[in-house]
Order: C-alpha cells, then structure tokens, then sequence
C-alpha cells in the first residue's frame, strides 16, 4: 500500500493537489491530508507515508517545524515543500534541517500544474532533489556567497532584532564581545549600512541596529515566522520558555 500525506491548511489547495497527486502515476492507494503541522506530524507517526507534500505557513506549526519533527522520526522521509515564499527566512530554516539521507522538493505555488506535477514524481519515485529557480538564487545567497550572509551572520541578525544585547549574545554565542562587535561590523557592511547617510549637524540618520533589522525585513532575510522561532529558541537555551 502506498499512502501519501498532503499538509494544507487550505480546502482549495488541499483538492488542488489531490488532483496532481492522482495524476502522478504514483500507484497511490491511500491518500490522507492534513490541515496543520501537529496533525501532520501525528499521521506520519500514525501512518508512515511514502511520501509528504506540505505548506509551509500553516497554524500550530510551520511546514519547517513540522519536517523537522517528521525527519528527526524519519530522516529518509521524502517531503515536497509547496509555498508562496522564497523568503530567506524560509529557505535557510529547510536547508538547515534537511538530513543526508532525505530527498526533498520545494515548489512555488507560482508554478504550473504540470511543473508540480513532474516534481512530485522526480522526488517520490525517482529520488531526486528538485529547487525552484528562484530558490535556488536564494540558497546560493544563503549559503555564504559574496553577498549573502553567513550563518554566523543570520545568527547576529536574529540577536539584534530579538533585542540582545552585545554582551547578551556573546553570553549565549559563547565568544567575546570583540566577536559580537566583528559580526556585527560585517553584517552591516552586507547590508550596505557602514557609509549610512549624517544629517546636516554631522549625527547619524540612523540606527545601524535597528536600519539593519529594518533593512532585512525589507529584503525579506527574515520573516515574523523566523523572529518567532529565534525567540522560541532563545528562550529554551536560557530556560525562559513559558
């Protein structure tokens, strides 16, 4: 028996892809759906599918939590990620949680329903990695080239825009504040924030913390998604969490 999960919070979305799932010549007999990241993470216990095509930003727990929960039971669980982001934010919390051994996808919604289609079919029965385009510009960016962040970097940023402190965040990245100072140097010349413009009396215009959470926001390095995790993880590290 083959039996594969769809996780959507959304009823339209959900028949969409059942219909591409049908027509994927993927000898489904079971077809079982989910509307939130809990409950997916409940059937794949309950069920173990061959496969997961899921949403990313669903209630309760995120597509990122949800795959991150499912591999860590099941690390060669082949799961396609269906999303409307290409957000940074986004694309960094999968890359970060992708085991070895697992085959995955992540599709736009922008895509055709034939692109879905064949997608579905090189990563459930083929075995194959298959990234947007788009996607694949953003991991480049991601993973440290020229004019992306590094993860100490993404790190550093997340610490500001949750508020720490320099002595905060070299307390919790276990370096000296110098290394905080350095990081956060470089973050800034990244966003392009080291010659920011001074008004007329010779003080700054901005904040360079605050320009550089508001600069990243605009640029979509982070999300409120991704700010939400951070805070969940800081405060499970320091042993705050509610």
């Amino acid at each position: 028996m083959s039996t594969f999960l769809i996780v959507e919070d959304d009823s339209l979305h959900r028949n969409f892809l059942r219909e591409v799932i049908i027509a994927s010549d993927l000898e489904c007999t079971q077809l079982i759906e989910a509307a939130d990241g809990e409950e997916a993470i409940r059937l794949v216990h309950e069920y173990a599918p061959k496969g997961v095509i899921m949403d990313l930003q669903m209630p309760k727990k995120t597509g990122v939590q949800a795959a991150k929960a499912i591999w860590a039971e099941n690390p060669s669980m082949p799961i396609v990620f269906w999303s409307n982001y290409d957000d940074e934010a986004y694309v960094r919390g999968i890359t970060k949680i992708v085991p070895p051994c697992a085959t995955y996808g992540y599709i736009l919604k922008t895509s055709s329903k034939e692109r879905l289609r064949r997608s579905i079919q090189c990563v459930f029965l083929e075995g194959q990695n298959v990234i947007d385009r788009e996607i694949r510009g953003v991991q480049q960016r991601s993973l440290g080239r020229s004019e992306g962040l590094t993860e100490s970097e993404y790190e550093v940023l997340l610490d500001i825009t949750l508020g720490l402190t320099d002595q905060a965040i070299a307390d919790r990245r276990k370096i000296s504040l110098r290394s905080v100072q350095g990081r956060l140097q470089q973050l800034y010349g990244k966003l392009g924030l080291i010659e920011m413009p001074a008004l007329s009396g010779g003080a700054a215009e901005f904040n360079s913390r605050t320009r550089a959470i508001a600069v990243a926001l605009m640029s979509r390095l982070i999300n409120e998604k991704s700010i939400e995790t951070a805070e969940l993880d800081y405060r499970r590290s320091t042993g705050k969490e509610s």
